[in-house]
């Protein structure tokens, strides 16, 4: 009775094993929506790092367009707190724009990469129409809807940006075929590059192809072609930079801007003399001499010097080392994408920001001709604030679905 007993408890045992076994699968575990690689809320360090760095550059372009305006605010509006307040509010925007975007599986532009691209097309034709775009300084760039300016050439930095990312991830396996990849790329390129020119914007159509043109080289686009229609690219912008007369003395004051000191050559001037004023520590927060009307534009578009004439040498290496933190997170992000379209959109968005930056920067210390391009998170400006911030929460949302 015992043997059987026993023989008996095995099987049940045996047998309660197996139904275990096999019932514990039923069991499905709950879906994150994130993938496989990264459950929801995780952080990672590039993540981390990036809103970080993003953060740094936001809080001190705050405090450098305080700076850097209060003069002008004070003799323009009576107020030095005015370009302040007004990049504030700016910066409440685009930081709920990149806590939206953060939120937004990045994913999911793709299905409005098309539509994205015609809205902003549209809106680069809209400036350029008498009644519609607003001009200043001899540019038409900006459509105003009451107290607020848009700029449709940085709606179109990102609608580009997605709209080749999606057409390369998806011809991706027909990569090396040219009149798949290449040519609509072009297409698109030489499309917003015209209306882009129009306005004049030089310098933003110089970005816009450094970028599409990086992304196709990331895609796997042959090198050969690539490199001939860069080249034609390249000496385009060359014979544009000559042919119009403010461009061709942009680009003669930054090859010997003492050649005309008091005319084409004297916004370079003045930047070096802030600048060379700083020296190592600077001349104190507040105390430079810029800004009282010897350098123009000293909070949009040459903010960086009035940086280094007041935080000194130490300071502006302090935010271009926040620019190159920005530009190795990004590679790393694109790195680390769970997917071809991830990886293309973050190195699209990487090489945007941070060339835009070295632009800026290398105009401001008198290394490249001045092309009018913002420094970004920090020159006072509203729509490019919000479309960088848009550009940094799509990243964000990468990173944290990225790989190991």
């Amino acid at each position: 009775m015992n043997g059987k007993q026993s023989t008996r408890s095995k099987r049940v045992g045996a047998t309660g094993s197996r139904a275990t076994a096999t019932a514990a699968p039923t069991r499905r575990p709950r879906r994150s929506g994130r993938g496989p690689h990264r459950p929801v809320g995780r952080r990672s360090g590039t993540f981390v790092v990036l809103l970080v760095a993003v953060v740094a550059l936001n809080l001190i372009g705050l405090v450098m367009v305080l700076s850097a305006s209060s003069v002008t605010a004070l003799n323009t509006t009576g107020s030095s707190w005015y370009h302040f307040q007004r990049q504030g509010m700016w910066f409440i925007v685009a930081l709920v724009a990149m806590l939206i975007t953060l939120r937004i599986d990045y994913r999911l532009w793709r299905r409005v990469s098309a539509p994205l691209l015609v809205v902003a097309l549209g809106l680069l034709v809209a400036v350029l129409v008498p009644g519609l775009g607003s001009a200043a300084n001899g540019s038409q760039r900006w459509i105003v809807f009451g107290p607020i300016s848009v700029q449709p050439s940085e709606i179109a930095k990102l609608a580009v940006v997605v709209f080749i990312g999606d057409l390369l991830a998806r011809r991706s396996h027909r990569i090396r075929d040219t009149t798949l990849s290449l040519r609509p790329v072009l297409v698109v390129l030489v499309v917003v590059a015209a209306l882009v020119l129009k306005q004049p914007n030089l310098g933003t159509t110089l970005v816009i192809g450094m970028v599409a043109f990086t992304m196709m080289f990331i895609a796997g686009v042959p090198l050969a072609p690539l490199s001939a229609w860069a080249s034609v690219a390249t000496g385009g912008a060359v014979l544009l930079a000559m042919s119009a007369d403010y461009r061709r003395d942009r680009v003669l004051a930054f090859l010997d801007p003492w050649d005309d000191p008091l005319n084409t050559g004297y916004q370079t001037i003045q930047s070096l003399v802030g600048i060379a004023s700083g020296g190592l520590w600077g001349v104190g927060l507040g105390n430079g001499r810029a800004k009282w009307g010897f350098l123009p534009f000293a909070h949009t578009d040459f903010i960086f010097a009035v940086v280094a004439e007041e935080l000194g040498f130490i300071g502006a290496l302090t935010l271009i080392g926040l620019f190159v933190l920005l530009g190795l997170v990004g590679i790393r992000i694109a790195a680390e994408a769970p997917d071809r379209f991830g990886t293309l959109v973050a190195t699209g968005i990487t090489c945007w920001l941070v060339v835009q930056a070295f632009v800026n920067m290398g105009a401001v210390v008198g290394v490249l001709p001045i092309t009018g391009v913002p420094l970004p998170f920090l020159s006072a400006g509203g729509s490019a604030l919000v479309v960088n911030m848009t550009a940094v929460g799509v990243m964000l949302n990468i990173a944290r679905q990225g790989r190991r």
